[in-house]
């Protein structure tokens, strides 16, 4: 019972939200090498100073109405342990994979794979949001990639969620990159409620402080117009503001422990749904408001096998592959 109120509490927290991937394309694949005090490493100390052991404090509002009758929701505030670990870093790409780490009183652990980034500099493409159920390799004018970094951020299972281009600024003090405005689905806390909007165009912003960091969304929440299918119209405006705070408090081992177990699989898994995104240029790809991607559980759950020893990391990766392979064929229209 312990242990269910636990996972509860972590999902409330967690869901209130080896090889380089390939859904991003980088204009040169040949390595950079800077002086440390040029921009571009300035700009990657930047991105891996998010790494890291966090307490990490959830924060989502809506604030502004723009439909006559509609109330803002109250604000939902929550808050977990957070590990971030670099996956890889090859100059111009870095991943973070987020994992939190909660205990209870009597030392029970939880463990879920939670988000991740991918950071590409100057990108060529940018898997980006669609409309229900569809991601699309987006190209990248050569003159908005000039110094930029692309950031792509991926679901619990890896599949994607979305993606934006922007560029890291210091101007007054301050270590901030902030992204251009992208189509996002909506996150379960709004789709398990059948809301009347059905997207967001959100932009993200990251910025670092002097206890870790802060992502910061301004989220435009969308829909239908009253009795017209046509274009979205702004529903209601919503702040998103999750502050990472560097600790030492609670142990991480168990995190590091299950990435370290399940990392190749993960990385196979990454696999697959690069190569669906470069074959069929994007991602088709179901989602359910209970759950997220189709592919979500399954792909979560043979990850644990692995950690448990009742399944091997091949034989995990060649299911993975024939799940996403069958679950991102797009239907006849």
């Amino acid at each position: 019972m312990r242990r269910a109120l636990l996972l509860t509490s972590v999902l409330a927290a967690a869901l209130a939200a080896s090889a380089p991937a390939l859904a991003q394309t980088v204009a040169s694949t040949t390595a950079v090498t800077a002086p440390a005090s040029s921009p571009f490493e300035r700009d990657r100390q930047s991105i891996l100073a998010q790494a890291g052991q966090w307490r990490v404090r959830f924060d989502m509002r809506e604030n502004v109405s723009f439909r006559a009758g509609y109330e803002p929701l109250e604000e939902k505030l929550s808050a977990g342990n957070e590990i971030v670990r670099v996956v890889y870093d090859d100059g111009t790409r870095i991943s973070l994979q987020h994992i939190l780490v909660m205990s209870d009183d009597a030392g029970n652990h939880m463990v879920i794979k939670h988000w991740r980034q991918d950071w590409v500099y100057e990108p060529e493409t940018v898997l980006t949001y669609a409309g229900p159920n569809q991601w699309v390799l987006t190209p990248v004018p050569a003159d908005q990639r000039r110094g930029a970094w692309s950031q792509t951020v991926w679901q619990t299972d890896d599949s994607p969620r979305y993606g934006g281009v922007g560029h890291w600024s210091y101007d007054h003090g301050q270590s901030e990159w902030t992204s251009n405005p992208t189509w996002r689905p909506l996150a379960r806390r709004d789709a398990v409620r059948n809301p009347i909007y059905d997207r967001y165009l959100g932009s993200n912003r990251h910025a670092l402080t002097p206890e870790g960091w802060v992502h910061i969304q301004d989220n435009v929440k969308m829909g239908p117009a009253e009795g017209d299918e046509t274009d979205p119209v702004a529903i209601v405006q919503e702040d998103v503001i999750n502050t990472y705070r560097r600790v030492d408090n609670y142990d991480a081992a168990p995190g590091d422990a299950y990435w370290t177990a399940t990392k190749d699989y993960w990385a196979g898994v990454r696999a697959a749904w690069d190569e669906v995104a470069v074959r069929n240029g994007g991602i088709w790809l179901e989602e359910e408001a209970n759950r997220g991607a189709v592919t979500g559980k399954p792909l979560m759950d043979w990850a644990d096998e692995i950690q448990a020893g009742t399944l091997t990391t091949e034989a995990a990766i060649a299911q993975a592959r024939e799940l996403i392979f069958r679950a991102t064929v797009a239907p006849a229209s």
